[in-house]
């Protein structure tokens, strides 16, 4: 049986680090796997994550970047909060990372912090590359279809000698768009190597390299910035300069050490790191067009470079206290980012200064002639901010009997914020900004129930944290928000393991969600956002039920379903907090997610295979998040209806030839995606991709 995704199912996601049975992790997970990832003929990360419950994708940042949210929380784009790792290491994933070519994808929801430390409350993806291979073999494809889309991908693996193998996975990229002037050109490559250093060591290199250039796309604009605000009816209509380029060329590089000293104790080392360089011209944030559609374009010049590493090491490990035994996890981890942003004076070729450029009709776009020239830009200043991770953990899961377990355990982190430095070149000056510590303690502990050995059930706290900015009333930085985690879960295995189910029900609050702060020391009434307090509150409710597997070799199914309510359920009510009672945004009220595929093996459809997929993202808020005493006071946030999108697949294989085709949002389905008050994107429509495939 080709594994599809388990959440309750055969393995835990290996970035779990303790390498716990599924049944004795008191956390729901997700596995989409690569036999998934190649029936639905997805390339981006978007594409997949959608297969798993209660995880949508909500934004597309500029037409350049994806978020994703799950249970209230997002995980987006920057290196150091992104949240989103590649064999274990966080990475920056803006310009969409390869996902086509993954080996799969993993996914660990609600709280995380005790492993990872900063990180979100709601969810964690882990992308697995393909890995080195003591055989030889692999394949050459090739992606074409509607928009002009053509994608030839190439994995080579076998052996280098009886203890060295590699492994070499690429891809070419070239696509329009159904967005005018859109087009997107990628070159990835990923090579690795690894090395059995006799029978309890292996050594894996691996390189990670993406060269994306595309159309920064900030979608269709809306009128007026307001809760009634209109958004045009357009799918295809692109608002900003026809020639604005987004580039960015991301390079990485890991190793990973595993060794096994005896039977139950191992330890795994990671070190890697990646440089981002980012460069990027156009229209700027089109947050200022008015009722009639006219907006006064500025422009926008960046530049931004961006230096991780990781370093972490893990000892996993099994004892036993008399009866009782104990599956230990040992770790620690260092994280550093270093990010460099450049400034620019634009000056066009009249010489004129300044980021005002044009003003065009979004609602006509040949009404105005649009200015074409590109106005120089020149280098005048940067601002160096770096930041460190330290963490240390321990966790137990402690077997008191076969049927009654408790699982343990508690993470230190401390954070550094080193002050910002910006340099002026024109003035040849350098500025300081303010250098902010954070440590905290992130506990986690569970109890787990088997009554059978096909079913779990348990009930878990954790505890996760966020850094906040600004200072409090007396001047002081601010301390972090600590977010509790409350969670049941109930795991089933059905008809000899063929089936996994699941379901989960919790509730995430921050208690003391940093806000602005009502007065200042003295009584007085606070004006300054800089200024705050840990005195407002958020809470998110909601369960996940998932349910996968295949009955026999020719059919395998996918179903979830997920219900969230997130919402600030505390504000102190001053100018400048939250709206009490007011949804969070960017957080679908409930997902759907069901696939299945079913391949003939018998008489004269032998090798064809057929399959569909459909997909709901509930309704939810976009825009900005409102405040007492706001100015304008009209409503900031945006309603988007939900929706639904459905796929039908088929293929065939011969040998080891295969032909896939796919008719994506067979009803043509156009809907919105938000960002923030400006980057409102519609949906692909209607889409025919199909994949040629040879097998060696």
């Amino acid at each position: 049986m080709a594994e599809a995704i388990v959440t309750a199912g055969k393995r835990s996601p290996s970035f779990g680090k303790a390498n716990l049975a599924p049944l004795d992790n008191p956390q729901q997970t997700g596995i989409v796997s690569r036999t998934v990832i190649a029936d639905q003929q997805a390339l981006r990360l978007g594409d997949v994550i959608r297969n798993v419950s209660g995880v949508a994708l909500t934004q597309q940042r500029g037409g350049v970047a994806e978020t994703f949210s799950a249970r209230g929380y997002s995980i987006g784009v920057a290196g150091n909060i992104s949240g989103i790792y590649k064999d274990g290491i966080l990475v920056n994933t803006a310009g969409f990372p390869e996902a086509g070519t993954l080996e799969s994808i993993e996914v660990m929801k609600g709280s995380t912090a005790l492993l990872y430390g900063n990180s979100s409350a709601g969810l964690l993806i882990n992308m697995v590359t393909r890995k080195p291979r003591f055989d030889w073999g692999g394949e050459v494809s090739a992606n074409a279809g509607s928009f002009g889309l053509f994608k030839p991908v190439v994995d080579l693996y076998g052996p280098i000698s009886k203890d060295l193998a590699f492994r070499v996975v690429g891809s070419y990229e070239t696509s329009n768009s159904y967005r005018d002037v859109v087009h997107t050109n990628r070159k990835y490559i990923n090579p690795s190597l690894l090395y059995k250093i006799g029978k309890k060591t292996t050594v894996r290199l691996q390189g990670d390299f993406l060269d994306a250039n595309f159309t920064p796309d900030a979608g269709i604009g809306i009128l007026n910035l307001n809760m009634d605000a209109v958004i045009p009816d357009s799918r295809s209509r692109y608002i900003n300069t026809n020639w604005a380029y987004y580039h960015s060329k991301t390079s990485g590089g890991s190793v990973i050490v595993n060794h096994q000293f005896a039977d139950n104790w191992n330890l795994n080392f990671i070190a890697g790191g990646q440089i981002v360089n980012i460069d990027s011209y156009g229209a700027g944030l089109p947050n200022n067009i008015d009722g009639s559609g006219n907006w006064a374009r500025a422009l926008s010049r960046t530049r931004t470079w961006e230096a991780n590493s990781t370093v972490q090491a893990d000892l996993t490990g099994k004892f036993a206290t008399g009866k009782i035994s104990h599956q230990v996890l040992i770790g620690a981890s260092y994280f550093t980012d270093k990010t460099r942003s450049d400034v620019f004076r634009l000056t066009s070729s009249n010489g004129k200064i300044g980021t005002a450029y044009d003003t065009i009709n979004i609602l006509n776009m040949g009404s105005r002639v649009q200015r074409m020239d590109i106005p120089n830009a020149l280098d005048t200043g940067k601002t160096v901010a770096p930041i460190m991770n330290t963490g240390y953990y321990v966790q137990d899961l402690i077997t008191i009997t076969p049927h009654l377990k408790l699982l343990a355990g508690i993470r230190w982190s401390y954070l550094r914020t080193k002050a910002p430095a910006t340099t002026n070149y024109t003035k040849n000056s350098v500025t300081y900004g303010v250098s902010a510590y954070n440590n905290a303690f992130s506990p986690k502990g569970a109890i787990i129930y088997e009554p059978t050995e096909n079913m779990s059930l348990y009930v878990g706290f954790a505890n996760s944290f966020t850094v906040n900015t600004g200072t409090d009333i007396y001047n002081n930085p601010l301390k972090p928000s600590f977010i509790n985690d409350y969670e049941f879960g109930w795991k089933n295995y059905f008809f000899d393991k063929k089936v996994a189910a699941n379901f989960s029900v919790y509730r995430i609050r921050n208690s003391n969600l940093a806000q602005m702060a009502v007065t200042l020391a003295d009584g007085t009434p606070n004006t300054n956002t800089a200024i705050k307090e840990l005195t407002g509150q958020t809470t998110s409710d909601g369960f996940d039920v998932d349910i996968s597997g295949s009955l026999s070799k020719n059919v395998y199914f996918i179903a979830g379903y997920g219900l969230n309510n997130a919402r600030y359920t505390h504000s102190p009510g001053g100018k400048g907090t939250a709206v009490e009672g007011e949804k969070l945004n960017n957080n679908p009220q409930s997902t759907i997610n069901s696939t299945v595929f079913y391949t003939f093996t018998e008489g004269v459809l032998h090798g064809l295979k057929l399959g569909a997929s459909a997909f709901y993202t509930g309704k939810r808020w976009g825009g900005n998040q409102n405040t007492v005493g706001q100015t304008p006071a009209y409503n900031r946030q945006i309603q988007l209806p939900g929706f639904w999108t459905a796929d039908l697949s088929a293929g065939y294989t011969y040998r080891k030839l295969s032909l896939q085709v796919k008719l994506s949002n067979i009803t043509n389905t156009l809907a919105y995606l938000g960002h923030d008050r400006y980057s409102i994107n519609p949906i692909a429509p209607r889409a025919l991709i199909a994949t040629a495939a040879f097998h060696f």
